[in-house]
């Protein structure tokens, strides 16, 4: 198995990817104003998130509403907050079961079984990196091809959020640590049952007495 160094790497990895897909989560950053053609009017500033959409004026107040109904939400909204829900969720889970499994901690005594259950968090970490990484993608696609759309007008056009960027980076984080684990995620080599004996014809193999 991997040495408990690794393993130390893995876990900040995969705390820095929770805490980047919680902030995805939160921060109402998704997509923002832009002003572009005739939208020259920079007064205030629309900025929309998971849950709400903000609209910031130039002195720096901000005003913030939350979305009124989850049935009258986009697809991509609604797949967005499920999946960056369930990413964290993964991202919670594996990390526990990376403490349990580490080399650096005694929560689990048999050393055969840290393999299993290092492999098993580093699966789960993987997943959350994939749930992180749809979301902001599939958001980013769609800001890009309404920007690029000639007949949306020039005042409902949006662009990339920085948390769309946070999200990319989450993803990648644990993807990384992810993939890190199930490489050094490996069984001791010698740790599996009993050795087996093997015999030649020579006068080596066991001789028996016979009366």
């Amino acid at each position: 198995m991997g040495s408990a160094g690794v393993q130390m790497v893995c876990v900040a990895l995969g705390v820095l990817g929770l805490i980047g897909v919680i902030v995805c989560c939160a921060v109402p950053r998704w997509k923002v104003s832009s002003f572009t053609g005739a939208n020259i009017v920079t007064a205030n500033s629309v900025q929309e998130g998971l849950w709400m959409s903000c609209v910031v004026q130039s002195t720096g107040q901000q005003q913030c509403k939350n979305y009124d109904s989850l049935l009258v939400l986009a697809s991509d909204l609604q797949a967005a907050r499920a999946m960056t829900i369930i990413s964290i969720l993964f991202s919670c889970l594996s990390l526990l079961v990376v403490f349990c499994g580490a080399d650096f901690t005694t929560c689990v005594q048999n050393e055969d079984a840290k393999p299993k259950i290092s492999l098993v968090a580093g699966i789960g970490l993987l997943l959350a990196g994939l749930l992180a990484i749809i979301p902001v993608s599939w958001s980013a696609h769609i800001v890009v091809r309404d920007f690029n759309n000639m007949l949306v007008p020039a005042s409902q056009k949006r662009e990339l959020g920085a948390c769309i960027f946070v999200g990319w980076g989450a993803g990648a984080l644990l993807i990384l640590a992810g993939g890190l684990l199930c490489c050094f995620s490996r069984p001791k080599s010698g740790s599996s049952g009993g050795t087996a004996k093997y015999y030649s014809n020579s006068a080596s193999a066991p001789s028996k007495n016979y009366v």
